[in-house]
């Protein structure tokens, strides 16, 4: 992976030169990369995720992109729902999350292959967008929820103490952001304001945010298997 980065304008582009030389129909490095309208009227957007971001799934070829602009919530949203406050440019959460997605790629842990990140700097503000591969066949572990069998439980334990122990601290995991692809293989997505760190209290801590969302999604005793695995 070969990390590059160009600019345009106010709009600061980070990619993989290798992921976006090899897909046939995305558009050059630049802003319209980024822009869910240029790939409307190419008819390459092929789905789109929920979630508060409005993910888009894009055809670039031999291989389907995920588009996801960067969306406040909560209380910030009530200031803005796009804008981050600009504190330098490798700061950004969108060229953090890029960085640290390739760190952990490399190092051979499942995660999405990043693409690019696009940061347009507003002042005193910015707003963002990342892209990633789409992992094929791939659902979220709510969405097999209740009825997962133990085994693959297990396996999701097994996956989230691979990423501890390589020092992730994954500030949102939750049912939604660990996905179980065709061959029930399993991969954790969405870095935002995730770091590594040293050893200490952040994996139960973890753990706990991940029992919260079994719950909500009326599977809480499917946290006992996890932990196994986890162990």
């Amino acid at each position: 992976m070969h990390l590059a980065t160009c600019r345009t304008g106010r709009v600061f582009i980070l990619y993989d030169a290798d992921s976006v030389c090899d897909a046939e129909l995305a558009p050059q490095i630049g802003p319209p990369l980024f822009d869910p309208r240029q790939w409307r009227q190419a008819g390459r957007v092929v789905g789109e995720a929920p979630g508060r971001g409005s993910s888009l799934f894009l055809d670039a070829g031999g291989e389907q992109w995920v588009l996801r602009p960067y969306r406040r919530g909560g209380l910030a949203a009530r200031i803005s729902t796009t804008r981050y406050l600009w504190t330098g440019l490798e700061r950004t959460r969108a060229f953090r999350e890029l960085r640290l997605t390739a760190r952990l790629h490399e190092r051979g842990l499942p995660v999405p292959r990043p693409v690019a990140a696009s940061v347009t700097h507003h002042g005193l503000t910015y707003t963002a967008a990342l892209i990633t591969v789409r992992i094929p066949g791939a659902r979220a572990l709510a969405e097999r929820l209740p009825g997962v069998e133990p085994l693959l439980l297990e396996r999701v334990g097994a996956t989230v103490r691979r990423f501890h122990d390589a020092g992730l601290d994954h500030v949102d995991l939750n049912a939604r952001n660990l996905l179980l692809d065709a061959d029930d293989r399993v991969w954790l997505i969405d870095l935002d304001r995730c770091r590594l760190r040293a050893p200490g209290a952040w994996p139960e801590a973890n753990l706990e945010r991940l029992g919260r969302s079994l719950a909500k999604f009326g599977a809480a005793e499917a946290m006992a298997a996890i932990r196994r695995g986890y162990a």
